[in-house]
């Protein structure tokens, strides 16, 4: 893998080549000053938002107590940084887009990060909704940090344009996403995408759904991207039409999900997984699901559920950061 095969895989790169079978996105220029603020291992402070006015008078002894407490000499006040310009791009491209959008960066978006969010979703209405999840992602973070990792070649890191990438919001289905992989333009293996879970309609339907795959790769994907080797997610919805989700590069960066990058690269074990009929047709890819509900598995995305920020306040040593949550909470709380 290249570094050039990572950046033809760059949302910008691919969506105007293949937007009439994708979903409708909007991409913005990312700030530099945005940039720093995601990447500031500072306290969580969230931008975006306005605090609601406060009664200069209390209603009650409580409020005096919290009102004489915050106004002691000792008690640094957290200011998040505005981006008012940036922040009008982002409401007017989401009202756009419906009101609600799936945010991402160049390559990732923050699925690590949905369990800190009220709703538990990567749905977001707002600047804040998105900056809450990209400041708590290590996904984020990788693409700012390390997008050329795993790239073989030497050559010098190509310049790169950070952009926020704000996709309609569009309720899929796990059972009905798909990861597909493509070696010197050959579609050589299909993926159940979420394969921690067992599906009774792919184990009963996947020759119908690996034929319906094969197709649209013919049609509109190959010899229409940038390289012969690469990965893509497709999304099979219910009256059988697919629609293109996302690129990835072909190598150890992308989730080789029930597949081996070994098998992948050498294709030795994947014509075992073909039945006796598509086994004699040489363009037939490996097919693979969870087959029994036996092979289930947790989220891959369990692990990333104890963030620094939480560790910190498990330990004491930055009490402002659950400040910071508490009140984005009850922002939130008295919008609803």
């Amino acid at each position: 893998m290249k570094k050039e095969h990572v950046s033809h895989c760059q949302f910008s790169a691919w969506y105007p080549l293949f937007r009439s079978i994708t979903i409708k996105s909007v991409i913005l220029p990312l700030p530099q000053n945005v940039k720093d603020y995601l990447l500031d291992d500072g306290t969580l402070v969230v931008s975006g938002r306005e605090d609601p006015p406060t009664s200069s008078q209390p209603d009650s002894d409580n409020e005096a107590e919290e009102t004489q407490w915050s106004d002691d000499e000792s008690t640094a006040t957290l200011t998040a940084p505005e981006f008012p310009e940036f922040n009008t791009q982002v409401q007017e491209a989401i009202n756009l887009l419906g009101g609600s959008v799936f945010p991402k960066l160049n390559w990732s978006a923050p699925r690590d990060a949905y369990w800190i969010a009220m709703n538990s979703s990567l749905k977001c209405k707002t600047l804040s909704d998105i900056f809450l999840l990209f400041k708590s992602s290590d996904f984020i973070t990788r693409d700012f940090t390390q997008p050329f990792i795993h790239c073989t070649d030497d050559s010098p890191d190509p310049c790169i344009e950070y952009e926020l990438v704000l996709r309609k919001w569009c309720e899929l289905i796990p059972g009905a996403e798909f990861r597909c992989f493509v070696k010197e333009n050959k579609l050589i293996g299909i993926s159940q995408r979420d394969y921690t879970q067992y599906y009774d309609h792919i184990s009963k339907q996947k020759e119908e759904i690996c034929r319906c795959i094969q197709d649209f790769f013919k049609e509109h994907i190959q010899y229409k991207f940038l390289d012969e080797d690469f990965v893509f997610d497709i999304y099979r919805d219910s009256r059988g039409k697919v629609w293109l989700i996302d690129f990835n590069p072909f190598g150890e960066v992308t989730d080789s999900l029930l597949f081996s990058w070994e098998d992948l690269t050498s294709e030795n074990n994947l014509r075992g997984d073909l039945s006796e009929e598509d086994a004699q047709e040489q363009d037939s890819p490996a097919f693979r699901c969870t087959n029994s509900e036996v092979t289930v598995q947790p989220s891959p995305y369990l692990s990333y559920r104890l963030p620094k920020d939480f560790v910190d306040l498990s330990t004491g040593e930055d009490v402002h950061k659950l400040i910071d949550f508490l009140k984005l909470k009850r922002n939130q709380q008295e919008d609803d």
